[in-house]
């Protein structure tokens, strides 16, 4: 049986699941590697990886001083801290769970979006401070909502909606009609858009994808959501755009760096509304990607690898 290894479940999600308490035996660290060096002198004898913290950074050096690696299974989506080339030059299969936190991310958009549009945390803070606030919310229904990336959670979210009245309109980077949706060109969507949400992967292509020369194409009443990741959005340009109320509101659930730090600008704003990388994060969809990073060894194992980045 080959050696497989989990060297970064910190918090600890894999060690307390169903799934794994139901698998083969593993060696196992419910701590977060200290360093590059630390990450492979817990790997470099292992022909296995489980990768749980999309902290733990896999990179040309990791692979090369790794000759036993054979498959990384991450539990995610997100690919960013793996060098797929290198994975590749060294014969390492990377597999990921797409597809398990679609639902899950997609209902936080639309907590976002309403919670932006209907300005929930401030008027809740005016409340308890015994104020009664009226009359600042916005109706989405009849709204327009611009879907950036139609992968599972772009595509869930349009649903979401539409369901709720919105016109959906979508730019992504391999357009199909099959989709459903109508397909419209970047800056349409933008300029047209009162919701933006970002749904694209963050890789070499898509840092910065919404810089200053975009925020400054939406419309001054228009809400930025943002449950992908952070540096695909110009932080510093959002900010200032945020500021001087040259859009409305953003809902943010990723940051350029995370845990966001202390005093970072956005949170001194009130048109936005912040949570910590959480959208994904519910019992049902830890259950499911968890199990399915499991299941990607065990196919691998067999012969017949599944979800292969």
């Amino acid at each position: 049986m080959p050696s497989i290894v989990i060297p970064d479940d910190q918090p600890v999600v894999m060690g307390n699941s169903a799934a794994y308490k139901q698998w083969r035996s593993v060696t196992y660290y419910d701590s977060l590697p200290s360093s590059e060096d630390g990450l492979i002198e817990r790997i470099r004898d292992f022909e296995v990886v489980i990768n749980i913290r999309s902290s733990t950074k896999f990179t040309e050096r990791v692979f090369a001083e790794c000759p036993s690696l054979r498959m990384l299974s991450i539990w995610g989506t997100g690919t960013d801290n793996v060098d797929l080339a290198a994975a590749k030059r060294h014969g390492v299969t990377v597999t990921n769970t797409p597809g398990v936190a679609a639902v899950s991310i997609a209902e936080h958009s639309l907590m976002l979006t309403l919670a932006v549009a209907r300005r929930i945390v401030t008027m809740h803070q005016q409340v308890v401070a015994g104020a009664w606030p009226r009359g600042q919310s916005v109706q989405l229904r009849g709204k327009t909502l611009g879907i950036i990336g139609l992968g599972a959670i772009g595509r869930a979210f349009a649903r979401l909606g539409e369901a709720i009245g919105m016109r959906v309109i979508a730019w992504t980077m391999n357009p199909n009609p099959a989709l459903g949706f109508t397909l419209v060109e970047l800056e349409t969507l933008l300029r047209e858009s009162d919701v933006v949400s970002m749904h694209l992967r963050q890789s070499p292509q898509t840092i910065g994808f919404l810089g200053a020369r975009e925020l400054a194409m939406m419309k001054p009443s228009a809400i930025l959501i943002n449950t992908a990741r952070g540096p695909i959005i110009d932080e510093a340009a959002l900010i200032g755009a945020l500021r001087e109320r040259r859009i409305a509101g953003a809902g943010l659930d990723v940051f350029d760096i995370e845990p966001l730090p202390p005093g970072n600008a956005l949170t001194a704003l009130d048109n936005v509304v912040l949570t910590p990388h959480c959208a994904g994060v519910t019992p049902e969809v830890l259950e499911a990607g968890l199990a399915l990073a499991l299941e990607n060894v065990d196919g691998y194992l067999a012969g017949a690898p599944q979800n292969v980045v």
